[in-house]
């Protein structure tokens, strides 16, 4: 399977720059894929699509502010995006504008002195002490907004805010679990109150959900490892309800990888570690029966999730549908759910 055949282009204005002004305002396009229609609404209309007795699926991982600006002795910034910590005030990173060839950088996060060494296909920062680091972190840090997200100079105060999920509680994620912005708790209350099972899940979201694929074989392509773990009664919650013929609704394709490796190995998969699944089309899902998910980024591997949950030619049909409605793509855009 060719990974251009997971391509598509975007007009660019279309591309999300700042959250909508209400979490619940977002447009939600609504895709059947017994019928293959398409249907417009506002995600304040999602408790209509969700029945009595379904299990909704969160994923209640936190972002951390973990991009840095590092100065150089000679002056220069390098962009540095923290990855995973090592321990004593390491952290593994990734960074944008070292030269050709370099493998040591000494640099300083503000007032904080701190070493940059290259380890393998990525990087390690090393302040002085974990002290430092979180001093750093609390004092310098940034969101980790995606790239096509341009401010140009504006105030982003308000990222600490809204690139989160109101539900947010286990730090670890460099990126956030978007689909979840939508929900405010007032709504997530009302479903709640229709007969809803709410069940939190966490993936920390690393690398392995943005990383550009390089080979030109979907097949080909390896995810990076991430965190994730479910406690055992939200597991037997989650069994129970299949088998009496419940739905389970994930949100966001974070909690759908996390679900499909846990009910992995006829039900009995690790409830917590890492997981490298990568899901595409053929791949046949064990336990989510709903999506609610955001619009994607071309060639990506959520995208091909959401390709392999709703078909390519559904995925083709609806988004081409939300090109020519004028929806608002990616982190900050509108959301689909897949029924």
């Amino acid at each position: 399977m060719r990974v251009e055949e997971f391509d598509y282009t975007l007009p660019r204005e279309l591309i999300a720059q700042h959250p909508s002004g209400d979490r619940t305002a977002s447009r939600l396009l609504v895709y059947d894929r017994a019928r293959g229609t398409v249907g417009h609404h506002r995600f304040s209309d999602i408790p209509g699509y969700l029945d009595e007795g379904d299990v909704l699926v969160l994923n209640d991982s936190k972002v951390f502010p973990a991009r840095l600006k590092a100065r150089k002795k000679t002056g220069g910034l390098l962009d540095v995006l923290l990855v995973r910590p090592l321990g004593e005030g390491a952290w593994e990173c990734l960074v944008r504008g070292v030269g050709r060839g370099k493998s040591e950088v000494s640099v300083a996060v503000g007032d904080y002195p701190a070493s940059l060494g290259r380890s393998g296909a990525s990087w390690t920062i090393a302040f002085d002490s974990a002290k430092s680091s979180g001093e750093a972190l609390k004092k310098h840090g940034k969101m980790p907004l995606p790239p096509y997200i341009k401010r140009n100079g504006a105030d982003n105060r308000v990222d600490y805010e809204r690139y989160q999920t109101v539900y947010a509680e286990k730090t670890g994620s460099i990126a956030a679990p978007t689909a979840g912005f939508h929900f405010s708790r007032e709504l997530l209350e009302q479903i709640g109150s229709k007969g809803v099972d709410i069940i939190r899940i966490t993936l920390h979201i690393g690398t392995g959900t943005f990383a550009l694929i390089h080979s030109d074989e979907v097949e080909e392509h390896r995810m990076h490892g991430e965190s994730y773990e479910l406690d055992e009664a939200s597991r037997a919650l989650i069994a129970k309800a299949r088998a009496a013929g419940r739905r389970i609704v994930a949100c966001g394709t974070s909690a759908v990888r996390t679900l499909e490796t846990v009910f992995s190995e006829g039900g009995n998969g690790s409830l917590s570690g890492k997981t490298e699944l990568f899901i595409y089309p053929g791949y046949h899902f064990r336990v989510v029966g709903a999506l609610i998910t955001n619009f994607h980024l071309p060639r990506s591997t959520p995208l091909m999730l959401a390709a392999a949950f709703m078909g390519r030619e559904g995925l083709q049909s609806a988004y081409r549908e939300a090109i020519n409605e004028g929806y608002r793509f990616y982190s900050y855009g509108d959301a689909m759910f897949i029924a």
